[in-house]
């Protein structure tokens, strides 16, 4: 693929954000929680959750890495594209990251957003998100979202492998008779049912790679593994139905059943987030010691070099088709590429509509 990134000048990395200090935590989960009924009780021990690594989320670290990771992959590819990054709940904002985009020349940017799938929360909310910094900021660049990534090999293929790492780490007592559990966050169920343009894709999608990587691990060990699909960090109203199982209960079930390990692989997460080191590596695993159950957990993509060269892959892509070319759109599993632009009424917002970027509506 040609190394020619017209009519993009830009990247803008496009996260959720996270408190850098103590202080930081109660301003954050408020942002981060305004007018969607959280209880009070559930803010107070999500915070907890970050005061046990000092007040700090993992996530802001990780896309500082991950930004050095792809200037230096653009670098070495030939591509002069600077990268800019924008949160939704903590600084740097998205309409600060706007400002200094369009003081320094930019005139039109590619958007990653750091969430694979289609839901509201994981893709419209941030492009509602981008509609307000663009209303906010006087002559603010262009932006375009790049396609949603899920199916893409360079985010399946190290999950892969980091689930064949995450098998080995088990002892040989367990490992053949192991579980593999594929989590992601739970979210609604209304939420899944409405999303992507004819409802159900959030956990579709998640289906797909789950089947895409038991499918590559069955033809890598010789071995069938059982596997699912199961959820985390559910975070409404006690009275709102969310995506089910929570990965602790299910780990519970297992143990009944003696079931003596299980491999968690965090499909719904690019990086090690706040989610994947509280929810996982601490709660769960603390599940899994509790009820005797042999525990290991794979690996997020994270900076993983194939991960990386992704967003090169992308970003291409999608300049070759703003310019009419057409070029192959790497997939892998049961579902074809996503769409470039989020189809009329996809994932729409419950609580209203808002205007929104990068979609027909």
């Amino acid at each position: 693929m040609p190394a020619d990134t017209t009519p993009y000048d830009a990247l803008l990395l496009v996260s959720f954000g996270g408190p850098e200090r103590p202080e930081d935590v109660v301003p954050f989960l408020e942002n981060v929680t305004r007018g969607r009924g959280i209880p009070p009780e559930r803010l107070e021990e999500v915070g907890e959750h970050y005061f046990l690594f000092g007040g700090k989320s993992p996530i802001n670290d990780q896309n500082r890495a991950f930004i050095a990771a792809v200037e230096e992959d653009f670098a070495s590819s030939g591509l002069d594209v600077p990268v800019y990054w924008g949160n939704r709940n903590w600084d740097p904002y998205l309409a600060d990251a706007l400002r200094q985009m369009r003081d320094d020349g930019v005139r039109r940017a590619a958007c990653l957003v750091t969430s694979a799938y289609s839901s509201y929360s994981g893709c419209r909310q941030y492009r509602e998100n981008l509609a307000d910094a663009v209303a906010e900021v006087e002559a603010a660049p262009t932006l375009d979202r790049l396609r949603h990534y899920f199916n893409h090999p360079g985010f399946v293929v190290p999950m892969v492998d980091a689930t064949l790492a995450a098998l080995a780490d088990l002892g040989d007592a367990v490992r053949h008779d192991a579980h593999i559990l594929f989590v992601t966050h739970s979210i609604p169920v209304a939420m899944n049912e409405s999303s992507g343009p004819d409802g159900g894709a959030y956990v579709a999608q998640h289906r797909s790679v789950a089947e895409e990587i038991g499918e590559r691990i069955r033809q890598e060990t010789g071995h069938r593994y059982a596997a699912e699909l199961v959820f985390c960090s559910r975070s409404g109203p006690p009275h709102v139905p969310w995506l089910e199982p929570d990965v602790n209960d299910r780990i519970e079930e297992l143990a009944r059943e003696a079931v003596g390990g299980v491999v968690v692989v965090p499909i719904g997460f690019v990086s090690d987030h706040m989610e994947v080191i509280y929810d996982l590596d601490t709660e769960a695993a603390a599940t899994a010691e509790k009820v005797g159950v042999e525990f290991a957990r794979a690996a997020t993509a994270g900076v993983d070099p194939r991960f990386v060269r992704m967003v090169r892959d992308l970003l291409l892509e999608r300049s070759a088709h703003e310019r009419g070319v057409d070029v192959p759109r790497a997939a892998v599993g049961s579902q074809p590429p996503s769409w470039d632009v989020c189809p009329r009424g996809c994932c729409p917002n419950g609580r209203g509509d808002r205007p929104a970027l990068c979609g027909q509506d």
